[in-house]
């Protein structure tokens, strides 16, 4: 019996096919925070919007599937509240009103003026008055 078992040939390992890979296509809609701050821009609601107003507009102006826009807009609303292009006006993570949040200037440090350079001269020798009395 120990025969059969050690004449069975031990089978090489089989080579995967190596997967030609695909370019992923582009999407046919902007980055979720884009649409979510273009969402907010356009409802323009006094209190802010809420989260699902902006799901709903995005949905309807924008060609997004339908399997995981609304965890993707949580974790937009989430991100741009982070980052400071979304203010949350009330309640607390994803869920509340969002408004756009200020826009971040750069404080440009005025440029001092330089002054020009002024060389100073070494001041001549005053020649010793001799007086003759």
């Amino acid at each position: 019996m120990s025969d059969v078992a050690a004449a069975a040939p031990a089978k090489s390992p089989a080579k995967k096919a190596a997967k030609a890979r695909t370019q992923a296509k582009p999407a046919d809609h902007p980055k979720y925070i884009a649409m979510i701050a273009a969402a907010v821009g356009a409802l323009k609601e006094r209190g802010g919007s809420s989260g699902q107003a902006i799901l709903k507009y995005i949905m309807a102006n924008y060609k997004v599937g339908n399997e995981v826009i609304n965890a993707r807009v949580k974790t937009g609303l989430k991100a741009g509240v982070k980052a400071g292009t979304l203010k949350q006006v009330k309640g607390t993570g994803a869920a509340g009103s969002f408004r756009l949040g200020e826009k971040k200037v750069a404080a440009k440090k005025p440029a001092k003026a330089k002054k020009p350079q002024v060389v100073k001269k070494p001041a001549a020798k005053k020649a010793a008055k001799t007086v003759s009395c």
